[in-house]
């Protein structure tokens, strides 16, 4: 089953002929071992163009439920999701703001070199669909 990780945007891996991006191994890597062999618990919110389950995504860590986005965000290894239109947070738009902010302040993850380079995935995204020119 695939899951959109709801309100979270991390690096791209490469794909469709596409280079990855800055720290998306790392971003893949954190995600993999945080819910690999564990008990996952998604919160579904809607389907997505690509029919996609989007949602928060729970793993248990000790007693704790930790939220899977809210983690990678504080970790410094996703941004906030900028979406054109349709972006679903589930209720936890202010808290991802606010841990992306304290990973940039702690220059954690993608934010190690601070802001000179830094593409978003969302521009990536963007810029990397108009390099291909238009769907036909």
């Amino acid at each position: 089953i695939h899951i959109r990780i709801a309100g979270v945007d991390a690096p791209e891996m490469a794909h469709f002929g596409n280079p990855a991006q800055p720290f998306s191994k790392e971003a893949f890597d954190f995600l993999t071992s945080y819910v690999l062999h564990r008990r996952v618990r998604v919160y579904v919110h809607k389907r997505d163009h690509y029919d996609r389950a989007v949602g928060t995504v729970y793993v248990r860590k000790w007693l704790l439920r930790r939220d899977v986005g809210l983690q990678m965000l504080k970790s410094g290894l996703a941004t906030v999701y900028e979406a054109k239109v349709g972006a679903e947070y589930g209720g936890m738009e202010a808290k991802y703001r606010m841990a992306e902010k304290g990973a940039k302040l702690k220059k954690k993850g993608m934010w190690r070199g601070g802001m000179k380079g830094y593409e978003s995935p969302r521009d990536y995204k963007t810029r990397t669909a108009k390099a291909k020119g238009p769907k036909k």
